[in-house]
């Protein structure tokens, strides 16, 4: 299972990649904003390069409700910084956009991979990817409309079917607009439109998103679930190590991408996990041979 990522190929067999979260947004549930201005975002950026990261994934929208921000302002908070990245590195750069628009002016200013959190809300994202050889596509499972909360959401007859069964309709549609299916992500969309009960099941059951063919992305970081997992008064800022827990089960799940807030101890936790696995050899292994 190979991912082409620009310059990059990522050879995601025996390995999870790490994508390393850039909001350049003010009102971000978990960092507040300490990313928003364009230099601050580019520090983290590289820092998360610095420390492990595979993928780079900038966003200029809150992926949850909040004020509206018009087209010309996501392309402000985007594309700039696509650019100031990509003179300092060639890691794969990820936008995080459901605008067919932005997704066009960021793979042109240097962008690999369209993170599409809205279930291809707009179909026309997928022909950007397919005009530009190279640049791949993540379709998710967004369980209504983009930047809503979910209310009592119900389906039937379980959570992880619907899933499967909408995810290989993305990822089909994808390919019938030109995106080739080895350029194809899916991610089941922990959080959206889903309780805490839905994403638990999700997590459990990652094989059977595995088993449609694409490498699986997960977002879990700090996410509501995990909170309401350890407690109603445990916010994002005390989800660390559930987030690192939820990643390496996902790992073993059968997830080949992990998007993170905090790559260094996320890296930490899966290299391990895949040395355990046998999928990696020791950094270092002189224990027991001096």
């Amino acid at each position: 299972m190979r991912l082409a990522l620009g310059r990059t190929v990522l050879d995601l067999d025996r390995r999870c990649a790490v994508m390393a979260i850039v909001n350049r947004t003010p009102d971000s549930f978990y960092d507040r904003g300490r990313t928003a201005d364009l230099d601050a975002a580019l520090r983290h950026a590289l820092a998360q390069v610095e420390a492990g990261a595979d993928i780079v994934d900038v966003g200029g929208v809150k992926a949850g409700p909040g004020e509206d921000v018009p087209l010309e302002v996501e392309l402000e908070r985007v594309v700039p910084f696509v650019r100031a990245f990509r003179e300092h590195s060639d890691v794969p750069l990820s936008v995080d956009t459901y605008r067919a628009a932005v997704a066009e002016a960021a793979l042109d200013a240097g962008a690999d991979l369209v993170n599409d959190v809205s279930g291809m809300v707009e179909p026309r994202i997928a022909d950007v990817v397919a005009a530009r050889p190279g640049t791949a596509l993540v379709v998710m499972h967004a369980g209504g409309p983009p930047r809503t909360r979910p209310f009592r959401p119900c389906y039937l007859p379980d959570v992880t079917s619907v899933v499967v069964e909408r995810l290989a309709a993305l990822a089909a549609e994808a390919q019938r607009r030109g995106v080739p299916a080895e350029q194809i992500v899916v991610d089941p969309g922990h959080d959206f439109g889903k309780n805490t009960v839905h994403s638990l099941e999700l997590t459990r059951r990652l094989p059977e998103i595995a088993a449609l063919g694409y490498p699986v992305l997960v977002a879990l970081s700090r996410k509501d679930f995990l909170g309401e997992v350890l407690g109603e008064d445990v916010g994002p800022e005390e989800r660390l190590e559930a987030s690192l827990a939820a990643a390496v089960l996902s790992l073993c799940g059968g997830a080949r991408i992990v998007r993170v807030h905090d790559t260094k101890a996320t890296v930490r936790a899966l290299r391990p996990a895949e040395a355990i696995l046998g999928w990696r050899q020791p950094a270092v292994s002189a224990r027991g041979l001096e």
